[in-house]
């Protein structure tokens, strides 16, 4: 059966200063992504078990644990690529001149203007309750995009969404370097957006058939 792997990451983990230290890019990295691979592993090997046994008492909470880490898997290997360092074009916003102009379109159709989506997603991602993320999805029924909120890797999101930016709004993400400053570790994100990797995966997405006609 196929497991999961932690992937490495694009650059090495000074590549984001100032807006991310290096030892939290390790250990986010190394550690906390890490154990949403092992997680994620571990469950499909305990539904395995409960399939062979047919016994199945604890199904809801090993479907639970499976959404869990395999959300938190799915989302830490876009965030990694999501993300540039200021030096290697980062940050800004997406333009036609930098050959991602559909999806500037798209961010203009969708929310009215760039800064009205920049606003949108900053408050999305800071007020997340407890631990979560702020998501720029493409919706494939109407073929636009939404900002959703994904707390403890579940809820608030719509079915068949495709993920194409993530903002992590865990603690972990931030805390050694921003300390309880949510807000401003979301603010400073900005600086370090992938515009070339969110406009690919926008692409991607657009590309696939619709789930139902709209």
């Amino acid at each position: 059966m196929a497991i999961y792997t932690l992937p490495e990451l694009p650059y090495d983990y000074a590549a984001l200063e100032p807006v991310i230290n290096p030892q939290i890019i390790e250990l986010h990295h190394d550690k906390h992504h890490a154990a949403y691979v092992k997680g994620a592993n571990d469950t499909l090997e305990q539904l395995e078990e409960a399939r062979d046994k047919e016994v199945w008492g604890s199904i809801n909470g090993l479907k639970k644990n499976l959404a869990f880490h395999l959300s938190g898997h799915i989302l830490h290997s876009i965030y990694w690529h999501n993300m540039t360092g200021p030096k290697e074009g980062g940050g800004g916003e997406p333009l036609a001149a930098d050959g991602v102009g559909e999806l500037a379109d798209a961010i203009a159709a969708s929310f009215g203007t760039f800064a009205k989506f920049k606003a949108q997603l900053t408050k999305a991602s800071a007020t997340t309750q407890g631990s979560g993320w702020g998501v720029l999805a493409y919706e494939p029924v109407s073929g636009r995009l939404i900002v959703e909120q994904v707390y403890d890797h579940q809820g608030n999101v719509g079915q068949g969404t495709v993920p194409i930016l993530v903002f992590d709004a865990w603690e972990h993400a931030f805390y050694l370097q921003y300390k309880n400053q949510k807000v401003d570790f979301i603010e400073a994100m900005w600086q370090v957006v992938n515009w070339q990797d969110v406009a690919a995966r926008y692409a991607q997405a657009k590309d696939r058939t619709p789930l139902i006609a709209p």
